[in-house]
C-alpha cells in the first residue's frame, strides 16, 4: 500500500477518496462491470466511515476501537458481511446510503439474522479486490 493512500485515508474527505479510487479505475482501463461497481461500494462504506473517523470512534468489525481509518481498516468493512454489520452497528450516523446500497444487493435492513444470497457476497469479494489492486 502506497504511503499517500494511509493518508488519504487518515485525513481526505469521502468525495476525495473516491475521487482517487475512480481516477485509478479510468487509469487502469478497468471493465465497465466493474467501474459500475467500485466507486458505489466505496461510497457505502466512505459514508459511514469517514463520518466515523471525523468524530473519533471508529471500530473494527470485531467490535475493537481504532484510532485512524486505514486501507486495512476499510478492507476489513468491505467484506459484504462486515458491511452488513456496520449497518446494524454503528450508531449516531445517517445510514441512508449504505442502507440504499445493501438494500439493492437483497440485504434486509429490518432484521440482522436473515441471510442474503451467497452470489452478493462473491461478487463484492471480487470488487473488494479491484479496490485493493487500485490503492
Amino acid at each position: 500500500m502506497k504511503k499517500e493512500t494511509y493518508e488519504l485515508f487518515r485525513s481526505a474527505s469521502m468525495d476525495e477518496i473516491l475521487k482517487v479510487i475512480d481516477t485509478e479505475l479510468q487509469r487502469r482501463n478497468e471493465s465497465p462491470f466493474w467501474t459500475d461497481k467500485v466507486v458505489p461500494f466505496s461510497r457505502a462504506i466512505l459514508s459511514v466511515l469517514t463520518v466515523l473517523r471525523d468524530e473519533n470512534r471508529l471500530f473494527t468489525p470485531e467490535g475493537k476501537d481504532a484510532d485512524e481509518l486505514t486501507p486495512e481498516l476499510f478492507f476489513a468493512w468491505s467484506d459484504f458481511v462486515s458491511l452488513k454489520l456496520l449497518y446494524f452497528r454503528a450508531k449516531d450516523v445517517d445510514l441512508d446510503v449504505l442502507g440504499e446500497y445493501l438494500h439493492r444487493y437483497n440485504v434486509n435492513l429490518e432484521n440482522e439474522n436473515l441471510d442474503f444470497p451467497i452470489s452478493n457476497y462473491n461478487l463484492h469479494q471480487g470488487v473488494s479486490n479491484v479496490i485493493k489492486s487500485l490503492l
